[in-house]
């Protein structure tokens, strides 16, 4: 045996969190590229190498001080590559101890100037026996208090003949104790102190065995044999308090009164969140109800209790931030600023609840977050759509698993005010089924009367919503029930004009777009010309979002042609715009100046704006059969019933065969049959193009009516105006017959509207066909005297710039 001490440089392996001993042979793998190099380096050149562990487990590349100076001297025995992975497989056997005096990074390898220790044996022989006896018997007891699977090994270390200190780096090596420990034991020389301190960590292992059989002992006396789960929580109870840490609900307690204190509660709600942290306090640690109680306080305390923001009253920026963010909508901006005003001057008033009413893409969602802004006010938007449970509202009692509060309070929550704006968008899509009606949750939040002490069914404390500044948005009011109605003050956003959409096309949504692809006024350029052909030929909408999108795509082939080269700057013009969208899609729709008998302009109010209906009737031979088709509703065939019966007590008048109703078939069309249609407003066109299928008397081509019709003839009032107005518009309709009990609604149309269109309010059917059909039809000897009196009466025109007799015979 060569007792000369190794000394000398070697590559050094650093380890996490493990700790090797002499005289002992383990299998390693290597990972990180610095021990692999350092491996690779003393196999290459026959070295031995020199192992350590790192004083941080979680550094990745170690340097020099960062390891211990004590480790091993070892020999690499084998090794395996593991090229799918590129880490190394290796066994090593560990020679002696030894102490690194020096460490140098070299090429991505530490290599260290390495010399063994000499260590000091233990030369009292009596002491030894004692020392190995001791550590026998503590090691015995170890194994019968621990996992004797695992330490059975332990014991059969004592068989060999090994001197004090091998036996105690064999014991050190297996023992399951921490790294920092073993490196204790490691960085010991003397053999006594060394085993001195292995007995003193083996005794503190048996203190904490004893405390955990004890733990467990007393734990099993408490559990109940029907409760096995209580077992966990009374475990964790009983090491709480031997450990003397962890939050228990007591502390939980004593922190959240000291939160109820600091924050601005109302009194009545802070003595109710008092007498829930009691409630916690008295509570077993882990405990289901104690889970429940707390994130109960803490979603209560999470709420901006006092916390507003200081609104903005001045009118004149107001009005500016609003004309800068959004194009027209002329009546709502006059409404927020009046509401503006009114608190300006009255800062206590409330129950201000406006309702937004318009087709999608009109700009609802988006002038409410301007309203927000301008008013200094924290916004939140709540989607109600598909909505059809109570609790998405009101929120989950607390008792069941997994609730929650409601949207309101979520909204309040998120919002961080008690005064923000919270937008209800889409609030005629609510429905309701077995789980309750979300609408009539809604009547207390939208009544300035109640909305003051609002309960959320989880939070169960009156919240006052009062300062809460709500808007809400609809695509068709009639579908909002009347009592939610009744609440909120209805502003209607009518379809955009082309002159409207031109101008936020060019003001908002190019420059937003053009901005998100990278471009800018040097890059890009589009002409009026262009954004007015995009608006009629490609498409076809109330609101902007197709036209945005539209603009999006000529943006990215624009950008498509800069990033590769074709071309410095991209410039469209109008003829472009095939090239790059492809064909127009929409024609845009001029009327028939000479159409053929039996056919009228009819004018119908969608979702999503007005439209012209064309509606076709044919007279057949036959036995006096109604044939209806086109996906007509209920309303709109019976609207079809109504005008044969009233046109058959009128035959004589308008030289129509008494008999035509027992000898002629008539079949009502009304084109694109795959989309349904219903309403009363087209009982004045159908009777039109019946009368002129009947007569032969061709209508007009350039005139559209709606209007609902009774069995006497008279012309009843319609709703949807403004969108019918603008579809006729639009299709190149140069006159338009309203019911007269709609005249007041003609100043609420744009100006653009009232100039393009000359609009005539009707109140019977004559009048209707005096300005409708090409010609008057004759009577037959028997017909009405009083009928000619109508036709020749009077009839006011209403806006445009048509002469009378444009519209006449």
């Amino acid at each position: 045996m060569n007792n000369t001490p190794r000394r000398g440089t070697m590559p050094v392996v650093v380890l996490r969190d493990t700790v090797l001993f002499p005289h002992i042979s383990q299998q390693l793998d290597m990972v990180r590229s610095l021990s692999i190099k350092a491996v690779r380096r003393a196999v290459e050149a026959g070295q031995e190498v020199f192992i350590t562990m790192q004083k941080d487990p979680s550094a990745d590349t170690p340097g020099a001080e960062d390891i211990y100076t004590t480790g091993v001297i070892a020999s690499v025995k084998q090794l395996i590559n593991h090229p799918s992975s590129g880490s190394l497989r290796i066994r090593v056997e560990c020679l002696c101890r030894a102490t690194v005096n020096a460490v140098i990074d070299k090429g991505g390898v530490l290599i260290g100037l390495v010399s063994e220790c000499t260590e000091t044996e233990c030369t009292d022989t009596k002491h030894a026996q004692a020392l190995r006896r001791i550590l026998s018997d503590s090691i015995n007891r170890y194994v019968q208090l621990g996992d004797q699977k695992q330490n059975r090994q332990l014991p059969e270390l004592f068989s060999s003949d090994d001197d004090l200190g091998s036996l105690t780096d064999r014991l050190s090596h297996n023992i399951p104790i921490p790294g920092d420990r073993k490196q204790k034991l490691l960085a010991e020389l003397d053999h006594t102190a060394r085993c001195e301190l292995l007995i003193s960590i083996i005794d503190g292992e048996l203190q904490l065995l004893e405390l955990k059989s004890e733990i467990e002992r007393r734990v099993q006396e408490n559990i109940d044999k029907n409760q096995k789960d209580y077992y966990l929580r009374e475990q964790l109870r009983v090491i709480g308090e031997q450990l003397g840490d962890g939050d228990s609900p007591a502390q939980d307690a004593d922190i959240f009164r000291e939160q109820i204190e600091k924050r601005d509660i109302p009194e009545d709600v802070a003595a109710l969140l008092l007498k829930s942290c009691d409630k916690l306090a008295r509570l077993p640690s882990g405990s289901h109800e104690a889970s429940v109680e707390r994130n109960y306080i803490e979603v209560c305390l999470s709420l901006p209790w006092g916390i507003t923001t200081k609104d903005k009253l001045d009118v004149a920026a107001a009005s500016k931030k609003l004309d800068r963010d959004h194009y027209g909508m002329e009546r709502v901006k006059e409404r927020i600023l009046e509401f503006i005003a009114v608190r300006a001057l009255a800062p206590d008033i409330k129950g201000q609840i406006i309702c937004l009413v318009g087709p999608p893409g009109v700009g609802k969602t988006s002038i409410a977050r301007s309203v927000a802004e301008a008013l200094g006010k924290q916004y939140y938007r709540i989607s109600l759509g598909g909505i059809h449970d109570e609790a998405d509202i009101r929120g989950h009692r607390k008792t069941y698993i997994g609730a929650m509060p409601g949207r309101i309070i979520n909204g309040l929550r998120l919002a961080g005010s008690m005064n923000p704006l919270l937008l209800l968008d889409e609030i005629d899509k609510l429905a309701s089924d077995f789980r309750g009606d979300p609408t009539s949750a809604l009547l207390e939040v939208l009544d300035p009367e109640q909305n003051s002490t609002f309960h959320d069914h989880y939070v169960d404390l009156p919240i006052d919503l009062s300062q809460v500044m709500f808007i809400t948005t609809a695509n068709d009011a009639g579908r909002i029930p009347g009592p939610l109605m009744d609440r909120m003050e209805v502003i209607e956003l009518s379809s955009y004009t082309h002159e409207e959409k031109f101008n936020i096309a060019k003001r908002h949504l190019l420059k937003k777009q053009v901005a998100r692809h990278g471009l800018n006024s040097k890059t890009f350029h589009i002409t009026d010309k262009a954004i007015s052909a995009l608006i009629d030929g490609y498409t076809r909408e109330a609101g902007v979002r197709n036209l945005e999108r539209e603009i999006a795509s000529v943006c990215r082939k624009a950008a498509k042609k800069i990033a590769s080269g074709e071309a410095e700057k991209v410039r469209i013009a109008e003829r472009e715009l095939g090239e790059l969208l492809g064909p127009a899609r929409y024609d845009k729709d001029e009327p028939e100046l000479h159409p053929e008998p039996g056919i009228a302009n009819g004018l119908a109010w969608t979702s999503v704006g007005g439209t012209m209906l064309e509606i076709e009737v044919a007279i057949l031979e036959g036995t006096g059969k109604l044939e209806l088709t086109g996906s007509l509703g209920d309303v709109m065939q019976e609207s079809a019933r109504t005008a044969v019966s009233y046109i058959r007590s009128r035959a004589a008048d308008w030289g129509i065969a008494p008999d035509f109703h027992k000898t002629k078939d008539i079949h009502i069309h009304v084109p694109e049959g795959a989309t349904p249609k219903d309403g009363p407003s087209a009982g004045i066109t159908i009777a039109t193009a019946i009368i002129s299928a009947l007569t032969g008397i061709p209508a007009r081509g350039t005139v559209a009516m709606t209007g609902e019709i009774t069995l006497r003839g008279r012309v009843l009032p319609i709703g949807g105006l403004r969108e019918k107005t603008m579809a006729a518009m639009v299709s190149g309709i140069k006159t338009v017959l309203i019911p007269a009990k709609n005249e007041p609604d003609v100043s609420k149309l744009s100006e653009t509207v009232r100039s393009s269109l000359n609009i005539i309010p009707v109140s019977r059917l004559d009048e209707v066909l005096e300005y409708a059909l090409s010609e008057l039809p004759v009577p037959t000897d028997g017909g009405s005297a009083a009928a000619s009196a109508e036709r020749t009466s009077y009839i006011p025109r209403i806006g445009g710039s048509h002469e009378a007799g444009e519209s006449r015979v």
